[in-house]
């Protein structure tokens, strides 16, 4: 059932909240007006799901009375209205009660994205290279920014490592649900008697840090090692010792950067992505106390797990978690991703619905 005195609160507190941020002090205060921004959105997206709700509502009282006019013609007219009025009114129904949810502040952030090649060899690294152009791709269809912090690439093409982040609206909110084994069944361009090969690249999605999120980094925890850029080969493409590595001692996490000549620049990206992985670190230890049904939420598993099966000979991708099977793979690498990333958006705001009734009953 709808919460209606949820719903009041909601429709109340909008045109207050707009005046609020109509005011020129607010507008000084960045952080706030930030912050009350992403409460407007929240807001307005609930209020305009609740408009639906009540006047599809409002339009079934409407015809029912109809049905009872001495007009046949009238009433028959009311009946059919009726029965598609009926037939609305809950997927609008499930729609205003997924919008109630409070959203996670994570998916308003930037994201980084780590794609390692994993079994396979060459055709792992290759398909490695597929997975960062498909990402490229969407990022570019959404009007999102990437920029490489730091890439190994392979003999054969591809990469064995890429490691790049991801600036724009709500992000890691999109994202966030690609983290995991990807896995590719195909023929190799190396492969002479046609035979299928199936690799793996591991995909690791983390919410870029964030001033409020105070992450401490004291000096005597880190170690910062700097050296030469090489390119592929090893061949230098920097005559200055400009790449950095920063290692965080007390987990042995490691980053390094080399994509910019500016040492300092290389030092600054790398600091973010560190950040960026002992934030979700401590995310990963809360989440494991909070026990396994809460982890067993998509976006929040072991990203050690398969997830996803691209196989080209049948044009299918299939995600694993939600038994989702399209036969356009040849669309979705070229970035098409929202038919992949939308039901699982969709799948996740259900099960975190049916959370937080399993917690209000008790």
């Amino acid at each position: 059932m709808i919460d209606e005195n949820m719903v009041d609160q909601i429709l109340i507190r909008l045109p207050e909240l707009e005046a609020q941020l109509s005011q020129p002090e607010t507008a000084a205060d960045s952080k706030l007006y930030r912050k009350l921004l992403k409460e407007h959105a929240y807001l307005k997206k609930t209020a305009d799901k609740a408009a639906v709700y009540r006047d599809i509502k409002q339009r079934i009282g409407e015809n029912r009375e109809l049905m009872h006019d001495n007009d046949p013609e009238m009433a028959q007219m009311a009946a059919t209205e009726l029965a598609e009025l009926e037939e609305a009114l809950p997927a609008a129904e499930q729609e205003l009660r997924l919008s109630l949810l409070p959203p996670d502040p994570d998916d308003d952030r930037n994201a980084i994205v780590e794609i390692r090649a994993g079994t396979g060899g060459d055709e792992a690294a290759l398909f490695a290279g597929d997975l960062y152009r498909m990402y490229c791709r969407y990022a570019e269809s959404r009007g999102w920014r990437t920029g490489i912090i730091d890439a190994s690439t392979s003999e054969v093409g591809g990469y064995k490592e890429i490691i790049f982040t991801v600036e724009g609206d709500q992000v890691y909110g999109w994202l966030r649900y690609e983290s995991g084994t990807h896995r590719v069944q195909r023929v190799p361009a190396t492969e002479a008697q046609g035979r299928i090969h199936t690799s793996a690249s591991t995909v690791a999605v983390f919410p870029e840090a964030q001033e409020e999120d105070d992450v401490e980094l004291p000096q005597d925890e880190i170690r910062i090692d700097i050296f030469r850029s090489s390119g592929p080969g090893g061949q230098s493409v920097n005559t200055t010792d400009s790449a950095v590595r920063i290692t965080h001692l007390p987990t042995g996490v490691t980053v390094q950067c080399q994509d910019e000549k500016s040492q300092h620049r290389n030092r600054e990206k790398a600091m973010g992505v560190l950040k960026a992985r002992i934030l979700d670190l401590k995310r990963q230890e809360e989440a494991a106390r909070q026990g396994a049904e809460r982890r067993s939420l998509i976006g929040t598993g072991d990203r050690s797990g398969r997830i996803r099966t691209y196989n080209f000979p049948q044009s299918r991708l299939t995600d694993h978690r939600i038994g989702l099977s399209l036969y356009s793979l040849d669309r979705i690498m070229e970035g098409e991703l929202a038919d992949v990333i939308e039901p699982l958006r969709q799948h996740a705001m259900e099960e975190k619905m049916q959370e937080t009734l399993r917690e209000a009953a008790g």
